[in-house]
């Protein structure tokens, strides 16, 4: 078992619990503001997919304005 700054023995099982107050604290923090509006996951590839598809819509855009402009 590893020890803290304190001396106390640490846990090496991740089942700790808080003390009610602290916990009391976390779940009212949970509840305010920014964090108390659920949200659905964070999907990077859908974010991927549309930055493609919007930077190659733009490219496409310019190269049909620049023949429209007789630049090619």
């Amino acid at each position: 078992m590893n020890e803290n700054a304190n001396n106390a023995p640490i846990s090496e099982d991740h089942d700790r619990e808080l003390r009610p107050e602290d916990q009391e604290r976390v779940d009212g923090f949970l509840e305010r503001g920014v964090n108390s509006v659920d949200r659905k996951p964070f999907r990077p590839i859908l974010l991927l997919i549309m930055l493609v598809v919007v930077v190659g819509g733009l490219s496409f855009l310019s190269q049909w304005i620049a023949r429209v402009a007789g630049v090619y």
